[in-house]
């Protein structure tokens, strides 16, 4: 079905293949499984391997179990080159190497961008009704992506995401940054429920949209820098950072400066009250910090200089404003004494 499972296509027959046809959609199935069978949705014995295959309304250039056999040796075949280039530990070998495989096919190869997740409304706890659509780029957690696949030595990973994230600088309008955006860099990601469908075990509802596009997360810019600064460092990349690209930063990082100190809505996406959150404003002092290491590099010292102010005031700000001397910790957010594990960040940026 297509609309999510609001329409019913119509459905034509040929020799091998089944066509669903909706307004703007046609989908081909083709298989060599009986067809009277699938049509009628009878159940029948499987006595061998059938082959079923989905996809755009094209004719296969072979016949379906040579094309089936060919994809599946393909999929396998990228996937175990890809790894062996990995520098994966020695302990824990299957369970690193799955898990970056489950990171990079978050990245959409076409643009660059890393979704969060490929569903949507999967309940975060029983019954509780947070059930989001993560088919989105946070810049946030693209980064945590990056920088979890560079620490293996994956490195093409960012270099398609910094193709990704140069349009969204380039695009960025009167220097604000969205905490995420859609894979086509869509910036209207309009939040809506579908009342039609039960959701995961019956567990809605079912949301399409991320009603946070609206919202101010002022990690956004630290986010936006530390995706980008190994660029400027790394001899191994294809595509390093230059001037040019240090110059759309720095407009960036002017951002940084203009929101730190100022309430947001947190790493944590509250959609209810706003805070000074100390995850945010370390962020802001990230930005600042890498590009006066990124003006060192480029042999722009004023620049540096400059950075640099910036970064050490924030800093003093941060260690004084966000440490609760009854909790002899830092707090989650200016004068506060809430604890939280965003603040982890510190040791990590």
């Amino acid at each position: 079905r297509f609309n999510w499972g609001r329409i019913k296509p119509q459905m034509t027959r040929g020799s091998s293949h089944v066509r669903y046809i909706g307004e703007d959609l046609t989908l081909r199935m083709t298989t060599d499984a009986p067809l009277a069978y699938v049509l009628s949705n009878t159940p029948f014995l499987v006595t061998r391997n059938y082959n079923f295959i989905l996809g755009p309304d094209e004719t296969l250039a072979h016949g379906v179990e040579e094309t089936a056999r060919d994809f599946e040796q393909e999929t396998t075949s990228y996937w175990r080159i890809w790894s062996r280039r990995l520098a994966v530990p020695r302990e824990w070998q299957d369970a690193v190497i799955r898990a970056a495989i489950t990171l990079k096919m978050s990245l959409y190869e076409e643009t660059g961008a890393i979704v969060a997740a490929m569903t949507t409304s999967i309940p975060e706890a029983p019954g509780s009704g947070r059930n989001w659509d993560y088919r989105y780029c946070w810049l946030r957690d693209a980064f945590f992506v990056v920088r979890a696949l560079n620490s293996l030595s994956e490195v093409g990973t960012m270099e398609d995401y910094m193709r990704w994230l140069t349009n969204v600088v380039v695009q960025a309008q009167d220097g604000h940054i969205q905490p995420l955006y859609g894979i086509g860099l869509e910036r209207e990601l309009p939040e809506s429920v579908l009342d039609h469908l039960g959701g995961y075990r019956n567990m809605g509802p079912v949301r399409v949209g991320n009603q946070a596009q609206e919202h101010f997360q002022h990690d956004v810019y630290g986010n936006v820098v530390l995706g980008a600064a190994q660029a400027f460092h790394d001899h191994r990349l294809l595509h390093r950072g230059g001037l040019t690209e240090f110059h759309r930063l720095e407009d960036v990082g002017e951002q940084a400066v203009r929101v730190f100190g100022t309430p947001d809505a947190g790493m944590w996406e509250l959609r209810t009250r706003a805070r000074v959150h100390t995850s945010s404003a370390l962020m802001s002092w990230a930005a600042c910090d890498r590009l006066a290491k990124i003006a060192t590099k480029l042999e722009h010292p004023q620049r540096a200089a400059y950075w640099t102010e910036h970064a050490d005031r924030m800093k003093q700000r941060i260690l004084t404003e966000s440490w609760s001397e009854s909790r002899q910790a830092f707090a989650e957010s200016f004068g506060g004494n809430v604890l939280d594990a965003s603040v982890l960040l510190m040791a990590e940026v």
